[in-house]
């Protein structure tokens, strides 16, 4: 963080300074700073290398989409974030992101000094006029902060051109399935006798208090992961039902429990029943429910943008048909970057997918014919974008 700190001067004269820096603890720094501490800085200094390592923190700032940083299942992506990410690795930091609106906003908060960086491709031209220092092309360059020499000699000898390929080598990677391990099993144990699975006593004891049908959790258990209770995603999510660690930390399932069949239901079943709260304004029970799995797989908050979206346009925002194209819209930047959007871009393709193909499983274990894609009025082409999580 950046901490204002008051420096009296003179005991005749009663002068007052104020300089920025960061220091990790609350004690009142010395009148003009002490060389044998890192963080203590005199009158003109700037908060460079050194003093970012003391701190152990890089401040970088940054805007919501696919190329910069957005968040994805509770981990965060985005080609530049993941460079920066490893810029500060090599420094042995953590890396801290603070997401502006826009351009204007990161050079503002740049200047008055609240971060080390922009790690978003700017012009070079940009960090002339405002006196910042551009590491990469004149073109596309990263801004480092005012009086940071050291820091941006750092970053300029650790880029290699190749990292930028081997960065976005390594997010289609994780944006694959191949990314999940896990045993692929039948979506249907015994069809003539109408046993999905060996967790079908799970799926009907906890689905009760729902109001949901087994077939539709067990729908959604084969999404997830194909009813194999060890899957592991890259992300760290976990089980038959995949769930984090910090949302098993929330609900409650001990982290060595988060293979156990019965746990994972259980917990699935307990973060449905939140998220139904959050949809109480939906009245229509199957209308919520395609809310709900939305929100499982691409999270609450970004729905509650697309459902904004579709109200400003005039639509019914409690209708998934409705919402589903601004769901898939919030990969576009004139939807994720309008005033109403208040937590950025998604991959509202695999969202849209992943409610789709529940669905359509759960039609097929009640023995009723499969729609087509054209249920969510979107064309096919959208609608199946990009590969669901866990897509057989």
């Amino acid at each position: 963080m950046v901490y204002c700190r008051i420096l009296l001067a003179g005991i005749a004269a009663a002068m007052l300074f104020t300089a920025c820096s960061r220091r990790t603890d609350n004690q009142p720094p010395p009148l003009w700073g002490d060389s044998s501490d890192p963080l203590a800085m005199a009158p003109g200094d700037a908060f460079d290398l050194e003093q970012i390592e003391a701190a152990g923190e890089l401040i970088m700032l940054t805007v919501s989409g696919p190329e910069t940083y957005y968040d994805y299942h509770g981990r965060q992506l985005g080609t530049q974030y993941m460079l920066a990410q490893r810029f500060a690795d090599s420094l042995g930091v953590r890396l801290r992101v603070d997401v502006c609106r826009d351009t204007t906003d990161m050079l503002r908060r740049l200047r008055r000094g609240d971060a080390d960086l922009i790690a978003v491709p700017l012009p070079r031209t940009l960090a002339d006029s405002a006196h910042f220092t551009a590491v990469g092309t004149d073109s596309a360059a990263w801004l480092v902060g005012e009086q940071k020499e050291r820091l941006a000699e750092a970053l300029d000898r650790w880029y290699r051109p190749s990292l930028l390929a081997d960065v976005r080598q390594q997010e289609t990677f994780l944006l694959s399935k191949r990314s999940v391990r896990r045993r692929v099993f039948s979506p249907m144990l015994n069809r003539q006798g109408g046993v999905i699975s060996h967790y079908d006593s799970f799926f009907q004891q906890y689905s009760q208090p729902l109001r949901w049908d087994w077939r539709l959790m067990a729908a959604q258990c084969y999404q997830e992961s194909t009813f194999d209770p060890k899957a592991t995603s890259w992300a760290g999510a976990r089980g038959l039902m995949q769930i984090m660690p910090s949302t098993a930390d929330h609900l409650g399932l001990p982290r060595d429990k988060m293979h156990d069949p019965e746990s994972s239901i259980a917990a699935a079943a307990k973060y449905i029943g939140e998220l139904e709260g959050h949809f109480s304004d939906i009245v229509d029970r199957h209308e919520r429910q395609n809310f709900v799995l939305a929100s499982y797989n691409g999270g609450y908050h970004h729905i509650r943008d697309a459902m904004a979206l579709a109200e400003r346009d005039g639509h019914d925002q409690r209708r998934w048909q409705a919402v589903a194209p601004y769901v898939l819209k919030l990969s576009q930047p004139q939807y994720y970057q309008d005033p109403v959007v208040k937590h950025g871009y998604m991959r509202g393709s695999e969202t849209v997918d992943y409610v789709q193909k529940i669905q359509e499983r759960w039609r097929t274990y009640r023995g009723v014919p499969t729609r087509s894609a054209s249920f969510y009025n979107t064309p096919q082409k959208a609608v199946h974008g990009g590969a669901s999580k866990y897509e057989k």
